[in-house]
């Protein structure tokens, strides 16, 4: 999917959603270029071709040579931001702690490829599909799980499905029918942690992402979180 002169607002929308999903994004314009981390540099606006891949690597290339002037390694997360026109892509690593913002004034071709896995992006069914599936067979999830209601509502807002194990520990589960990226590991967090607010401190919580995938930096995150993920589709495969 491509844009040709989108404007900031459009490009945001789509990098947002590119990002979340784990697609490749390749984006030409001008921009500037700032690192910080083992050490600092600074690229004042130019004409330039950006490249985030799903691992996490970010590569800046010019028009000249077959190296890039900017990149980072994979294991980057991607945040995009921007105000008065512009568009600005922060990616970051944590080991080393570095940051590389690029800061888009004019952007004169967005594009977004969904690179591999395409099986997965042709799943059928609704979320309403899936949480049907979980309450008629709920060792779907994990032998001895018991759901206790749908829709619980919670300070955070509702969760999908909320029951017990088999030690009588709480589970939350966030249902998704399709591949998912770090937004829904966020949305799971807020719901756990609104519950451990709610309820007694002895009690344990533990949150689990349902969903048919999810992308290699959503993966990475829910293992920071402390947060779980069952593979499930909406329906069985025919």
């Amino acid at each position: 999917m491509a844009l040709s002169g989108p404007s900031a607002e459009e490009a945001r929308t789509r990098l947002e959603a590119a990002i979340d999903r784990g697609a490749l994004v390749t984006v030409f314009g001008r921009c500037s270029v700032e690192y910080d981390g083992r050490a600092s540099s600074s690229l004042e606006s130019g004409d330039r071709h950006l490249m985030l891949k799903p691992d996490g690597t970010v590569l800046v290339h010019t028009a000249e040579g077959q190296k890039p002037v900017n990149w980072q390694p994979p294991g980057c997360t991607h945040e995009v931001r921007g105000d008065d026109g512009h568009v600005e892509i922060r990616s970051l690593r944590s080991n080393p702690d570095e940051e590389l913002l690029v800061r888009f004034e004019r952007i004169d071709h967005l594009a977004t490829f969904d690179a591999g896995e395409s099986a997965e992006l042709s799943v059928s069914g609704t979320e309403a599909d899936l949480k049907r599936r979980i309450l008629e067979e709920p060792e779907l999830i994990e032998p001895g799980f018991r759901p206790l209601a749908t829709e619980r509502e919670t300070p955070a807002g509702a969760v999908d499905v909320y029951g017990e194990d088999a030690d009588g520990a709480v589970v939350v589960l966030e249902l998704k029918r399709r591949r998912v990226g770090p937004d829904a590991v966020g949305q799971l967090d807020r719901y756990v942690g609104a519950l451990e607010r709610d309820l007694h401190a002895d009690v344990e919580i533990r949150g689990v992402l349902v969903a048919p995938s999810v992308t290699d930096r959503a993966r990475r995150l829910l293992a920071t979180k402390g947060l779980e993920f069952v593979s499930l589709a909406p329906a069985p495969e025919t």
